[in-house]
């Protein structure tokens, strides 16, 4: 595949599975965990993938990709941006005909993303301990092709993130605002109940994966 082939990843693992949460819910997708991340939540459930990982050339991950038979590719991590070499995988993803989401913190750049891709932007609210690492100059850059995440794990994370909703105008913004509880610290039906009594534009979603396979690495 061209100059790809010399460009590697370090990757934690590739699988199939059922797409857990924003707008493909429950798809089959294939997710290609890049390893690395600078932010270290509270809640992260992906403390696997910090370190470790095969070094993997560019053109073997889409091959592997391809391999599985599957339309719809994710792209996560750790935080996949950390890797500068995650921006040519998505640009080859796409141009092989896969429909690509980016998991992504907030935390670093996304303007060189290629615009065919949905960019899921996973704001930190304050009980993450990484609210201080969103860059806000990239929520302006998002589109309606884009999605916004909350993870919420107090009333407190809930209010901030009702007002960074109104802040950014992201019902206009985005195409999809998610909030999502904590798994095992944020009561679901607390959450939904909030939703509803103050008719927040956004979307309530519970991790599927979750629910199915629980915290199982390739699940």
């Amino acid at each position: 595949m061209g100059g790809e082939a010399s460009l590697k990843l370090r990757i934690t693992e590739i699988f199939h599975s059922l797409q857990g949460e924003a707008r493909t819910v429950g798809i089959p997708t294939v997710f290609v965990r890049l390893t690395g991340c600078p932010l270290r939540c509270v809640w992260c459930d992906t403390e696997y993938a910090f370190s470790g990982g095969d070094l993997i050339d560019v053109s073997e991950v889409v091959d592997q990709v391809a391999g599985y038979g599957c339309h719809h590719v994710c792209v996560t991590g750790g935080e996949p941006l950390a890797q500068p070499e995650c921006l040519p995988l998505l640009s080859l993803l796409c141009d092989s005909g896969f429909e690509v989401s980016l998991e992504t913190s907030g935390a670093l750049p996304i303007g060189e993303v290629d615009p065919r891709v949905s960019r899921v932007m996973d704001l930190k609210a304050p009980d993450s301990g990484e609210s201080h690492r969103n860059l806000w100059d990239n929520v302006r850059q998002l589109s309606r092709h884009d999605q916004v995440k909350f993870v919420i794990s107090s009333r407190r994370d809930y209010d901030w993130a009702r007002f960074k909703l109104d802040e950014f105008a992201l019902p206009e913004r985005v195409g999809d605002v998610l909030f999502s509880p904590t798994h095992g610290t944020m009561a679901p039906r607390m959450l939904a109940d909030w939703l509803l009594e103050d008719k927040v534009p956004a979307r309530f979603q519970v991790q599927l994966h979750k629910l199915l396979w629980n915290d199982e690495p390739g699940r």
